[in-house]
C-alpha cells in the first residue's frame, strides 16, 4: 500500500503578479522550484494566507532567480499581488520509504529569498 505525504512545500511566497489572460498554472522562480524539488508541470495545491483561498494547479518554470511567483488563469481571481502563498504537492510513497521520508521545504523571507530549508 501507498500513502500520500508532502514531498515539496515553499512557505511564505509573496505573489509578484497576476496574469487572469494566462492559460493557467503558477508561475514559479526556477530557482525555488529546484531548491524544493518541484518539476515543471507538476499539481501543486496553494492556500492563499491572505484570504484562506486554496486552489490545485501545476507549477510553470519561472526565470531563474528572479523570486517571481505569478497567478496566472482563474487562480489570479483568488489573490493579488503582496499576498502570501502556501505552495505543497504530495508523493504516493511506499509505507516502508514512509517511516524515513523527509519532504523539501523551503521557507522565504522579502523578495521570495530563501530564508531557511529542511529535509534539503
Amino acid at each position: 500500500m501507498q500513502i500520500h505525504l508532502l514531498k515539496s512545500k515553499i512557505h511564505r511566497a509573496t505573489v509578484t503578479g497576476g496574469d487572469v489572460n494566462y492559460e493557467g498554472s503558477l508561475t514559479i522562480s526556477a530557482d525555488l522550484m529546484e531548491k524544493c524539488g518541484l518539476q515543471e508541470y507538476e499539481k501543486i495545491l496553494c492556500g492563499n494566507m491572505a484570504n484562506g483561498n486554496r486552489w490545485e494547479t501545476y507549477a510553470i518554470r519561472g526565470k531563474k532567480g528572479t523570486g517571481e511567483i505569478i497567478m496566472n488563469g482563474a487562480v489570479a481571481h483568488l489573490g493579488k499581488k503582496g499576498d502570501v502563498l502556501t505552495i505543497m504537492n504530495f508523493a504516493a510513497v511506499s509505507q516502508k520509504k514512509a517511516k524515513k521520508w523527509k519532504p523539501r521545504v523551503i521557507v522565504l523571507g522579502k523578495g521570495n529569498k530563501i530564508l531557511s530549508t529542511r529535509g534539503i
